[in-house]
């Protein structure tokens, strides 16, 4: 087996030469580092990356936990991620809850055993604050809420509520149906102000900005609850019955998926989308294009939420290794001011807000747009 004494020979060089080539670290003239790769071609030499990992106390493996990689928004989600992360030089290890017997504890144990480097939530959680915020490693949470010491990063939801209500307000809907997940999960928003909730989920509150709107305009609106995220059966039954339940409904507003199964269901039964009746998506991912009508569609930014998300991940973990180095190499500066245990200043942390706004707004919010589309008027 090639080791790298093999390539030192070969290449005329130290042995710390080709480990500072290898590992990446230290000055290396550009002469010297084309030696030391030519040898390592022309030997077939591999690095050992579990032994480099382990030198650096890094795996170079974010986990990311969504609860269905069968739904588009999270299909399109987990793609822009491991393309973010993979620029970054880090690899994508993801757990779909639903998906597969693999829980949320199971990566949050790997990521305490320092099995990878940092957790990306993106899946609603039972578990209350106290159990994510005692983890003490990097955890960025998207379009949820998980504790005062955990980043979130998620999309400006009361902008696209107030996007969808603005849309069907000017082209005069009358009732409108929004077709979405369990209504149980509200309860969180209104509870958390108590100090006991478990988490929030701030993707509820563009139908609570849409509700509030067309309340305000005199739109009378219903919610039909269409199961959990992964239930795309429910979704299905849901929309397939709203049309028998409110005969006058002219406005749907659903996920991308939700709203393609409505233009379908109304093609089936001789509805004209755009005309009769009007239709807007809420997630803007490639399935708002093939439904057989081009969807209206408020569209989130999902190459911005993954910046932003390894641009986090990548801060805490930098920052954990920089509160550990001090006292690692310079026993005289273990006394100095550290970063806290995600290597967040606490400038960066959501904090109880004074002006009536439900608490958990994500530390970060990207803005979504709204793309018309022939599904609206």
């Amino acid at each position: 087996m090639v080791g790298m004494r093999d390539v030192a020979k070969k290449a005329g060089v130290s042995l710390s030469t080709v480990s500072l080539v290898v590992n990446g670290t230290g000055y290396v003239s550009d002469d010297m580092r084309a030696k030391v790769q030519a040898a390592m071609k022309a030997l077939d030499y591999i690095p050992n990356e579990l032994a480099r990992n382990l030198a650096h106390n890094r795996t170079n493996i974010i986990g990311v936990i969504v609860p269905t990689i069968r739904h588009p928004f999270f299909a399109t989600l987990t793609s822009a991620l491991q393309r973010e992360f993979s620029e970054r030089g880090l690899r994508t290890m993801l757990c779909s809850t639903a998906d597969s017997d693999k829980g949320e504890a199971d990566y949050v144990d790997m990521l305490q055993r320092h099995m990878m480097d940092g957790l990306v939530m993106a899946a609603h959680t039972a578990h209350p604050v106290g159990y994510w915020t005692s983890i003490g490693r990097p955890v960025v949470a998207f379009d949820r809420y998980l504790g005062p010491d955990i980043p979130s990063i998620g999309s400006d939801h009361e902008q696209g509520g107030r996007l969808v209500a603005r849309e069907l307000i000017a082209t005069g809907a009358h009732h409108v149906v929004m077709v979405g997940g369990p209504r149980s999960q509200f309860h969180d928003l209104e509870n958390l102000s108590e100090g006991d909730a478990d988490t929030t989920f701030p993707t509820v509150r563009y139908y609570l900005t849409l509700e509030h709107e067309l309340k305000a305009a005199g739109v009378r609106y219903e919610y039909v609850e269409a199961g959990e995220v992964y239930d795309l059966e429910g979704y299905a039954h849901a929309v397939h019955d709203l049309f028998d339940r409110f005969v006058d409904v002219d406005a749907v507003v659903s996920s991308d998926f939700g709203a393609s199964l409505c233009v379908q269901e109304m093609l089936r039964r001789g509805i004209r989308p755009g005309v009769d009746m009007q239709v807007v998506a809420y997630d803007g991912t490639y399935l708002a294009d093939a439904a057989g009508v081009r969807l209206t569609a408020v569209c989130q930014d999902f190459d911005a939420i993954a910046s932003a998300l390894a641009a986090r991940m990548t801060a805490l973990i930098e920052g954990e290794e920089s509160s550990a180095a001090p006292s690692d190499l310079d026993p005289a500066a273990a006394g100095a001011p550290s970063q806290t245990s995600l290597g967040a200043s606490s400038a960066d942390m959501p904090v109880p807000p004074t002006d009536g706004r439900l608490p958990g707004s994500a530390v970060e919010l990207i803005p979504v747009t709204l793309r018309k589309g022939y599904s609206t008027r």
